[in-house]
């Protein structure tokens, strides 16, 4: 191969690199009010204002896509340049995802309706309670069944969880009390039906990158979301989507590092 050759096999080289290097950003999410959904064919939601925040501070070119929760997670598994939100973060998802924030801040809660008149304090009322369904893909499906529920029924989406609610399929509903006014609005309920019962667990919501995308990209959104976290940016969206937040909470999500 001659000088010339040489170069042009280089140049060409070199522009397949910043192809490469500048491939968009694909930033999987679900319909889940009031965290992301569509709204006149655009997405939005808390979790969207705050993706799309870290975008412009970023710099980085991306693209949001609402698709099933299934074909999220399967596709930031398995593909460079992805990431899912918004995704708890839990102890058997740790090493699956590259981890950015807490975004959000929450409690995992079962509730009943208030004319049941049910009093459940623990799981094993739960049990006794007959069906529990919750979308097979949950972070709660995954934590029940570990420990040993044996009533759960996993169903597609949050969706249908709520109609077997509704219509008395199941007397309990599991949720995450951030997304529940807009979970129940869809099926034209509202949350002065409900009665709380117990906490299941506190939820962190984070944007899961796939291991395979570039560390020093995900460091940046980090940072990048720390800044939020310093001057306001998170607060101010946070407020906006959650005006009556628990303030304890909204205080531990703006300290964490």
């Amino acid at each position: 191969m001659n000088l010339k050759s040489l170069v042009a096999a280089l140049m060409l080289f070199c522009c397949f690199c910043v192809d490469g290097m500048a491939a968009d950003l694909r930033l999987y999410t679900e319909h889940y009010r009031p965290f992301s959904y569509l709204e006149n064919g655009k997405p939005s939601g808390m979790a969207v204002a705050v993706i799309e925040e870290l975008i412009r501070r970023t710099g980085e070119s991306a693209r949001i896509e609402l698709v099933p929760w299934t074909r999220g997670y399967h596709q930031v598994r398995h593909e460079a340049n992805t990431a899912l939100f918004s995704t708890v973060r839990t102890a058997q998802r740790e090493a699956e995802f590259q981890w950015v924030g807490p975004i959000a801040r929450g409690y995992t809660r079962f509730y009943t309706f208030k004319d049941a008149g049910l009093r459940v304090t623990s799981l094993d009322d739960v049990r006794r309670l007959g069906t529990l369904a919750i979308p097979k893909q949950w972070y709660s499906y995954e934590l029940l069944a570990e420990q040993g529920l044996d009533n759960l029924y996993g169903v597609p989406t949050p969706q249908d969880m709520l109609r077997m609610f509704r219509h008395g399929r199941v007397k309990l509903l599991l949720a995450n009390n951030l997304t529940l006014d807009g979970m129940l609005a869809e099926q034209g309920m509202n949350a002065g039906q409900l009665q709380e019962q117990f906490d299941l667990m506190p939820n962190d919501s984070y944007i899961a990158f796939s291991l395979t995308t570039d560390t020093a990209l995900v460091a940046r959104w980090q940072q990048a979301l720390q800044q939020m976290r310093d001057d306001g940016g998170l607060e101010r969206i946070y407020r906006h989507w959650f005006p009556s937040a628990d303030e304890r909470a909204l205080a531990d999500l703006l300290r964490s590092e």
